[in-house]
């Protein structure tokens, strides 16, 4: 099993016809938030719910001392406005629980906020000349996160609210610490189209 940090464009979870609402602390920075750090199997499918069998219970006073960087880095967007604790207490639950085996939930929540500095996506598309506010093929997308990272990421897409086709999410695959980036054994993709809206707020 191997986990998938999963890194989603703020902006494009804005820019659908749904819309958001920004957290009740603020809005967001125009940067990558963390959506989860999934565990998928080879095959592409994945565990959830594994509290069933773990029985690791949610628990806020655990990860206090980092609740701070995941307001910053792991902002709920949904509607209406929450100071993020259900979409924690939702990952935690939901997909980490499947990784207890190697990551208790401070260690969890501490790996997906420490990978997704140390991936810095938004950075690495800014020194590739992929700007927030642009349009840009998806090969040249995947191919400036592979040169850096060393490996492929896999790329979500969602439609924007005129149904344009834009980047939503990247998938990089990382060691059961959740400490190193390594080769996808199978790389989740989803629908794009070979050239996507790269939004801005």
């Amino acid at each position: 099993m191997t986990p998938n940090c999963v890194l989603q464009w703020n902006p494009s979870y804005c820019d659908t016809k749904r819309s958001c609402c920004y957290p009740t602390y603020g809005k967001p920075a125009t940067d990558f938030g963390i959506h989860s750090l999934w565990p998928y199997f080879a095959n592409g499918s994945y565990p959830q719910n594994c509290n069933k069998i773990h029985k690791a219970v949610y628990d806020e006073a655990i990860i206090s001392d980092l609740i701070g960087r995941m307001q910053k880095d792991w902002p709920s967007l949904s509607c209406p406005s929450t100071n993020g604790t259900k979409i924690w207490k939702h990952e935690w639950t939901t997909r980490g629980t499947c990784s207890v085996a190697t990551l208790d939930q401070h260690s969890y929540f501490e790996a997906a906020l420490n990978m997704k500095e140390k991936i810095n996506i938004i950075q690495i598309l800014k020194n590739a000349g992929i700007k927030p506010g642009g349009v840009y093929s998806m090969f040249d997308i995947k191919e400036a996160i592979r040169k850096v990272t060393g490996h492929e990421a896999g790329i979500h897409c969602n439609k924007d609210a005129v149904g344009k086709s834009q980047l939503y999410q990247v998938y990089v695959c990382v060691d059961p610490s959740g400490s190193k980036v390594i080769e996808c054994p199978g790389i989740p993709m989803g629908k794009c189209k070979s050239t996507i809206k790269f939004p801005s707020f």
